[in-house]
């Protein structure tokens, strides 16, 4: 199974981050072709990429002590997100973990650059949004 890791560091504090990694209504404001975002019921929603407004994917997420992860029922693929506190709180470090089943492998390329986008966007907005 073909898997990467990321990070980025993020100049506001973990809550910050938080208000924005656990709320799928946000994903559209920095998770790279993340068009729109229905709400569904226990952690389900339905993510529509961006530019395709009749492509429903159903997705999971499921809040731990230690960070958010969110499983798209559709492709199986796995995004692990983790926050730790840096600079006494000031900061904070995201982590992502991605798994992608082999039927998918061939889109790990594709995975890693937008979330490597999407790390960025994320510690941006976060940043901004705790100014």
């Amino acid at each position: 199974m073909p898997e990467f890791e990321d990070r980025a560091r993020c100049d506001a504090p973990p809550e910050e981050v938080w208000k924005l990694l656990y709320d799928p209504a946000r994903f559209p404001d920095w998770w790279a072709g993340v068009g729109s975002v229905e709400r569904g019921q226990a952690g389900g929603y339905t993510m529509y990429p961006q530019g395709y407004p009749d492509f429903p994917m159903a997705q999971q997420l499921r809040v731990t002590e230690s960070g958010v992860t969110i499983s798209c029922l559709v492709s199986d693929l796995v995004f692990e997100w983790r926050l730790a506190m840096l600079d006494g709180g000031a900061a904070t470090s995201i982590t992502v973990h991605v798994e992608i089943p082999e039927a998918e492998a061939h889109r790990l390329a594709a995975q890693q650059d937008v979330i490597s986008r999407s790390l960025s966007r994320l510690a941006a907005l976060a940043a901004a949004e705790a100014a």
